[in-house]
């Protein structure tokens, strides 16, 4: 079994990981541990907690290292979870032999977050095209469901390399 999140090159999904199944494939064997997560989302402290059709479902908690000079949650610490939710929900409509990449996203943060404070981040798909899929995503705290955040991502699909 791989490592929760990947501690080296080797312990990345290669290329037939992506190809050899669907993006929800991808993501829920992801969820069930048989594939590395990305190191990023370790050093960032926030994890895949959920994989449906079409949503995605982080937990996270900003740390002192996501902080500002001001002492407050840097607003990339918000992108950073955005983007990654976003994605993966949009990697759920990718079909097998293809893959994706963001192409623009865009973070509106509506309240400030606490340094140690657990969050939700949900992302949805709201279009699936040949080329392009679109996404919305937001921040919440779990306990009481206050808006902390809020996102949207388009995604261009393309063609797997071949492999071989």
């Amino acid at each position: 079994m791989p490592p929760f999140f990947a501690q080296s090159p080797e312990d990345m999904p290669t290329l037939e990981d992506f190809s050899g199944r669907s993006g929800l494939e991808f993501m829920q064997d992801q969820l069930a541990g048989k594939l590395s997560g990305a190191p990023m989302a370790e050093t960032l402290n926030f994890r895949l907690t959920e994989v449906r059709d079409g949503q995605v479902t982080f937990e996270g908690v900003p740390q002192f290292n996501a902080t500002n000079p001001m002492s407050g949650v840097h607003g990339g610490w918000y992108g950073a979870l955005l983007d990654s939710v976003m994605g993966c929900a949009v990697m759920t409509k990718v079909p097998k032999g293809r893959i994706y990449t963001t192409l623009e996203y865009k973070v509106n943060i509506t309240r400030g977050l606490k340094v140690g404070q657990r969050v939700q981040a949900t992302a949805f798909v709201d279009h699936t095209g040949h080329s392009t899929i679109v996404g919305r995503g937001e921040i919440r705290d779990p306990s009481d469901g206050r808006l902390y955040a809020t996102g949207t991502t388009t995604c261009l699909v393309m063609d797997a390399p071949v492999v071989g």
